[in-house]
């Protein structure tokens, strides 16, 4: 009906404001139609068939304005109607970013521009700590940058990051679904201007989100020009304004190529079975380092989203992975050939989507192609918590197994649904599952020169700039009371104590023969001879989350730490359900 009203108003506006027309008219004709003013009814949106307006720059909408503006229309001499043309081109109604008004001269010169007139996001301060009693969603209620624990500042901890990509050029699409995001300094385009605009609003969101470092990948920054050269000169500018608006503070936590967007990677980068693509590939990533390294960047990301096969029946993995192996050495000497020492390489691992088997897998199957081919030294691992649900695994699980290895140097903080199944890069919320992912950074010492970054996107119907903030303020709190609970249980030592008394008669002189490897088998079964059936403990499984639960108290509300608590107790109890039901009966009144 919107839609319906809107094309009323236009045709409406358009055959009353109609200018004469020439009898010379050629047959195909661009008709410029004015703005109509629309007062009522939801936000709409463009025109389009195609994204962001580039394939075919058909129409817009104003949001700022809610005015229904209809740019150049290549209509047939025999079609004057609006609607005529409309269906005759076959048109996809579909919801996309606002851009500049077509007959507004004045503002389609700023549209243009590459600067903005005060803030990007007027009205939210810069956030600060206020303790877990504030009402503020506008306020950090756990995350206390310079608060000590276990000797280090809790900044020092995570070392925050926001992702370019998700936050500034996530748009709430998805598969069953056009765009939903239009910031308010968008234009509809990728133009070079856009880019820069981008890139202060990301400064401006960093700075009041009081964190020191971002990522990025090469071609979210800056848009693809028609040459390799044009490409280049274009992230150049993008960057050098980036270095400017950073400053001395902050810097890239890592940056990156996209090796996966456009269709020349359609068969992989490294892995493509086109030895020009593999050579587009190799350019792409040797600019990216260049300019990782240009703004202070302390790490780099290769995510091989197209590195893998479809079918293998058309596949020669041998080949494919051998080349993957060449492609990172390459990168390995590129670093060291332009000074970037003391950074770190990482590979993020990553099961499928979107290919159908990605090739690294997981933490131990990269860590296995790393031992392979000589690279175990040159690279750490990049963990995103959602990629190892999506393998079958906690993320728990993926940091013990890159931390044992000592591969351990990033985490991308996210999670995913567990009822779907694929990457849904939400913001980690859950507690339980924070508090398990600092246990392993803890034990690692930390994650410097890596730390967190939040590869989390904000979910299609959280649409206002402040849910950046807010989401990101979630995670960040998230991770802290993680902290703040792993920290807490490790002092304790309890937990520590379960571990070391399931293990200890590896203390004994035979346990440390085996270690020591110097007991074969042989003397071994000459023990079992003498020793005859071993007696096999408890291994107390049901104390550790009870203790966690014991433990993480103190920052729980009293009376639903209580229930929790008892759920556990009376677990192991014949008279569960009568004990269940009591407690269920008192916490309600209590929550009354």
């Amino acid at each position: 009906m919107c839609w319906i009203l809107a094309g009323l108003l236009i045709e409406a506006e358009r055959w009353a404001a109609r200018p004469a027309r020439s009898p010379n008219a050629g047959r195909q004709g661009a008709t410029q139609i004015k703005c109509a003013e629309v007062t009522a009814g939801p936000r709409l949106g463009p025109v389009s068939h195609g994204s962001w307006l580039e394939r075919r720059k058909l129409g817009c909408v104003d949001m700022s304005r809610a005015s229904v503006c209809i740019r150049t229309v290549e209509q047939d001499d025999k079609s004057d109607s609006f609607f005529a043309s409309l269906f005759k081109l076959d048109f996809l109604f579909s919801v996309g970013p606002p851009t500049c008004p077509a007959e507004r001269p004045a503002e389609a010169s700023r549209c243009g521009d590459d600067e903005w007139e005060g803030e990007f996001f007027p009205g939210i301060p810069k956030i600060k700590y206020e303790g877990p009693k504030s009402k503020s969603h506008l306020a950090f209620k756990y995350y206390n940058a310079e608060e000590v624990i276990l000797g280090k500042k809790m900044k020092d901890w995570f070392r925050f990051s926001v992702a370019f990509w998700h936050t500034f050029r996530g748009t709430g699409g998805d598969p069953f679904g056009a765009s939903t995001k239009y910031w308010p300094w968008e234009d509809g385009t990728n133009s070079l201007a856009m880019a820069k605009r981008r890139m202060r609003a990301n400064f401006e969101f960093i700075n009041k989100l009081g964190v020191d470092f971002w990522c990025f990948h090469d071609r979210d920054i800056a848009p693809d020009g028609k040459t390799l050269e044009e490409t280049n000169k274009n992230l150049d500018e993008v960057v050098a304004l980036a270095k400017e608006l950073q400053g001395s503070k902050i810097r890239p936590l890592w940056g990156t190529a996209q090796l996966f967007y456009h269709p020349r990677y359609m068969h992989g980068g490294a892995t493509s079975p086109e030895v020009g693509v593999y050579a587009y590939a190799a350019a792409q990533v040797k600019k990216a380092m260049e300019v990782t390294y240009y703004l202070g960047g302390e790490n780099y990301v290769f995510w091989g989203g197209r590195e893998g096969y479809q079918s293998l029946l058309n596949t020669d993995m041998e080949k494919e992975l051998n080349h993957m192996a060449r492609f990172l050495e390459g990168a390995v000497n590129y670093k060291k050939k332009i000074g970037f020492n003391g950074r770190t390489l990482l590979i993020e691992p990553k099961p499928q989507e979107p290919t159908k088997h990605q090739y690294d897998w997981d933490a131990a199957t990269t860590a296995n192609f790393l031992r392979k081919y000589g690279l175990i030294d040159e690279f750490k691992l990049n963990i995103e918590c959602n990629h190892a649900t999506l393998s079958g695994h906690s993320c728990h699980h993926e940091l013990e197994t890159a931390r044992i290895n000592g591969l351990l140097g990033n985490i991308d903080a996210n999670t995913g649904d567990p009822q779907t199944g694929w990457d849904t890069d939400q913001f980690m919320t859950d507690i339980a599952e924070a508090t398990m992912v600092m246990f392993s950074v803890i034990e690692n010492g930390g994650l410097a020169p890596g730390g967190f970054n939040f590869d989390a996107k904000l979910r299609r119907e959280s649409t206002d700039v402040g849910d950046l903030f807010i989401a990101h303020i979630s995670g960040m709190d998230t991770m802290a009371r993680g902290l703040r609970n792993a920290a807490r249980i490790m002092e304790d030592g309890s937990i520590a104590d379960l571990v070391k008394k399931r293990y200890q008669s590896f203390d004994s002189e035979v346990g440390a023969a085996i270690e020591a490897g110097k007991a074969d088998f042989e003397y071994l079964e000459k023990k079992v001879m003498e020793w005859g059936e071993p007696e096999v403990p408890s291994g107390k499984q049901v104390m550790k989350p009870l203790r966690l639960f014991h433990l993480g108290a103190v920052l729980m509300d009293p009376i639903k730490a209580l229930f929790m608590y008892c759920i556990f107790f009376f677990s192991s109890c014949a008279c569960f359900q009568t004990c269940l039901c009591t407690l269920a009966h008192f916490a309600n009144k209590s929550f009354r």
